[in-house]
């Protein structure tokens, strides 16, 4: 009993549903091992004791808990607080606020009524007890809800590195991105360009292609930079000119190749390149007008961005996993990594430059689209975590939960759980931060954004931590300050007037749904699961009801597809069971799995022609992919979203689920029916996206 009570004081849970109405204990010794991670000793009955002794000494008679989080929605509950508790804010501005002091013997309500009035914004608030106790907390005054998307609209989902153009160095880049959302925002009325993660990579070779396992997800990879429109490579003469051009030539042929013969993106191999010809450019002085904005984009970015460059140079010399480095240079505050941040100064300078030079071609992206007359523009994405030996975990130790991995339990989908193999934040750390690694995280990323998609938004509430070395079937849901969490989201959220989408598919706990959406964060809905699965047991099958358009909700992003789904082409082809199958991927047998698909399609088929969207007797591909997305348009979702791959009939899913080196998950440029790829120019000229986007923009009149 008392190793359950304290882990239900530090938000650990002692049991998951993996199905409505089952209930499954989680073992004592992973309830030891993730309390032991949030720096508590619960391995003994007297350790336990120990700690529940201390929690009582320290967080259960604090006068204020380590941040305190109002809106005019729900003010803060302070009726813990003591009789004649004094209160006084200093806001972010350097004002001072007096909370009234309630009566004797009243509930604090009118005081956290105050806290809710007062200025949106990360203020200070401190109380002082009639005993003489005195207690600082962060306060946290943030909006109801997020911005809404300006207007109705649709537009392109696309993994950047997967659009090639003529001016390419072997996979998309920022000048592609700006270009795609300058022409589909002028051409096809389109609203949005929404991303993946472009975030810093864990250097290679090889380097994980996988956009969802960054070193940092702070700052922007370089790899996506357009060499060419940094304005030092026209300045470049003599040898350096000669060098950068021939850098070039060798990017136009990994283009090619992957363009015209067949290979895949290599992401090493143009990171080779690019960072030749980086070097060459940062060895040249800056013009004045250019030096001043880098100096104040290094004051901006502050230690954050020093500790993100230094990183960096360090892994040059002592390689990728910081875990591995010398004992000294293992604390980005020791008096080693002090003495070698000065030796390695030039070094640092070098990444501090890459930041720079892909945090302007990003601002250059987003003002296309908003140019182009988009009204969200470029949609971002934050994935879940970071890598376990990347630049985040070293600059922020204290922040994650060491020897932890997040995952997802074991489900009526998947016996074996899933272990991610990235380390999660404390939530414990970051209430005492008043949640700045969260808060500088989504600032970063908001800079150039009209809207930030957040990869599993449920992890806002809570996740499945897997202890290492142990499978993910014995892991245990820690909780997270949910409200705490969306208010920061949406503070952070209005000052950059961005809107927010949440990927909240697959496994959803009561509740979080109503949650999000009560704060204005939009869900995603894919077509081929909006159906009424009450009463629909998973395990054993059954056939859940279409839903009908009018019974989507609004609040969300709807899409036929997504990165980690086939393709709509591949789906009505029957190409994606056939991969499935070659590589022993399928849940049954083939002939099961094929009438089960066979079944669903006609299904939609049927739904599609009663609602007029297909004539009947139709059942070419192109008929049906065009039908599908007319089908979204009845929907009343906010925003619409068009795989690109699915305009010009790509049959190959850009991610595979459950394969490593199986598929060339990552690594694949955007391409027609037969396989061929198709460039950003010739995706501009085919006729096959230009009648599917007719229908919706057709469709909005």
């Amino acid at each position: 009993m008392g190793r359950a009570r304290l882990a239900r004081l530090h938000g650990v849970a002692t049991s998951y549903e993996p199905a409505p109405g089952r209930s499954v204990q989680i073992a004592d010794d992973t309830v030891v091992a993730v309390l032991a991670a949030l720096g508590v000793d619960a391995s003994t009955p007297h350790a336990v004791r120990a700690a529940l002794a201390a929690y009582e000494d320290t967080a259960g008679r604090a006068l204020l808990p380590p941040s305190v989080v109002a809106r005019p929605g729900r003010p803060p509950d302070l009726t813990g607080l003591p009789e004649g508790t004094a209160l006084r804010v200093e806001a972010e501005d350097g004002q001072f606020h007096d909370v009234p002091r309630q009566p004797h013997g009243g509930p604090h309500e009118g005081a956290g009524a105050a806290l809710a009035r007062l200025p949106l914004g990360l203020h200070t608030l401190h109380a002082e007890a009639p005993d003489g106790r005195t207690a600082r907390a962060r306060l946290i005054v943030a909006p109801d809800r997020v911005p809404a998307p300006p207007a109705r609209s649709h537009g392109f989902l696309v993994q950047l590195y997967s659009l090639l153009s003529r001016h390419s160095w072997g996979m998309g880049d920022l000048g592609d991105l700006a270009d795609l959302a300058a022409w589909s925002g002028r051409a096809l009325g389109s609203g949005f360009v929404q991303l993946n993660p472009l975030h810093a990579a864990v250097p290679g070779p090889p380097t994980d292609p996988s956009p969802y396992r960054p070193s940092s997800r702070r700052f922007p990879d370089p790899v996506h930079l357009r060499i060419e429109q940094i304005p030092e490579y026209a300045q470049l003469t003599g040898a350096a000119r000669l060098r950068a051009d021939e850098l070039a030539a060798r990017a136009h042929a990994l283009r090619d190749g992957v363009l015209e013969r067949g290979a895949l993106i290599d992401r090493d191999a143009v990171w080779e390149l690019k960072r030749e010809a980086l070097e060459l450019l940062c060895a040249l002085p800056l013009s004045p007008g250019r030096r001043a904005a880098y100096c104040d984009f290094l004051a901006e970015g502050g230690r954050a961005l020093e500790d993100h460059a230094t990183w960096y140079a360090l892994a040059e010399r002592h390689g990728p996993d910081w875990r591995t480095w010398p004992a000294g240079l293992r604390d980005p505050r020791s008096a080693d990594t002090a003495r070698l941040r000065h030796r390695l100064m030039d070094r640092i300078d070098f990444h501090c430059r890459l930041a720079w030079f892909t945090d302007t071609q990003l601002a250059a992206a987003q003002r296309a689209a908003r140019e182009a007359g988009m009204p969200v523009g470029l949609v971002h994405d934050l994935a879940v975590g970071v890598h376990p030996s990347g630049a985040d975990t070293w600059a922020q130790q204290d922040a994650f939960a060491a020897g932890m991995s997040i995952g997802a339990p074991p489900d009526a989908f998947n016996a074996r759980g899933q272990d991610w193999g990235l380390p999660p934040w404390r939530p414990d750390a970051l209430a005492a931060t008043g949640y700045a690694p969260y808060r500088e995280l989504l600032r970063g990323l908001l800079r150039h954004a009209g809207a930030l998609r957040i990869d599993h938004v449920m992890g806002l509430f809570r996740l499945w931590w897997v202890p290492e070395g142990r499978p993910p079937t014995e892991g245990a849901y820690v909780r997270y300050d949910g409200e705490a969490m969306l208010s920061v989201l949406a503070l952070e959220a209005h000052r950059a007037g961005a809107a927010v989408i949440g990927e909240d598919l697959g496994t959803v706990e009561p509740g979080v749904r109503e949650a999000l959406a009560e704060r204005g964060v939009l869900g995603t809905s894919v077509l081929w699961f909006e159906r009424d699965y009450a009463g629909v047991d998973p395990a054993t099958g059954g056939e859940a009801r279409i839903l009908a358009p009018d019974e989507w909700r609004g609040d969300c992003l709807a899409t036929v597809t997504t990165h980690d789904l086939p393709s709509t082409a591949a789906r009505l082809t029957g190409d994606d069971l056939a991969l499935r199958e070659r590589l022993g991927l399928l849940a049954g047998p083939p002939e099961r799995e094929r009438s089960r698909a066979k079944c669903e399609l006609a299904a939609w088929f049927g739904e599609l022609i009663r609602r007029g969207l297909l004539p009947e007797g139709t059942g070419d591909e192109e008929a049906v992919v065009k039908a599908v997305h007319r089908f979204l348009l009845r929907t009343p979702a906010q925003l619409i979203g068009v795989w690109l791959p699915d305009a010009v009939g790509d049959r190959r899913p850009q991610n595979l689920p459950g394969t490593w080196e199986e598929y060339p998950n990552w690594r694949l440029p955007v391409a027609g029916p037969d396989g061929r790829p198709q460039t950003l120019e010739e995706l501009a000229a085919s006729p096959r996206l230009h009648a599917l986007m007719r229908e919706l923009t057709d469709g909005k009149r």
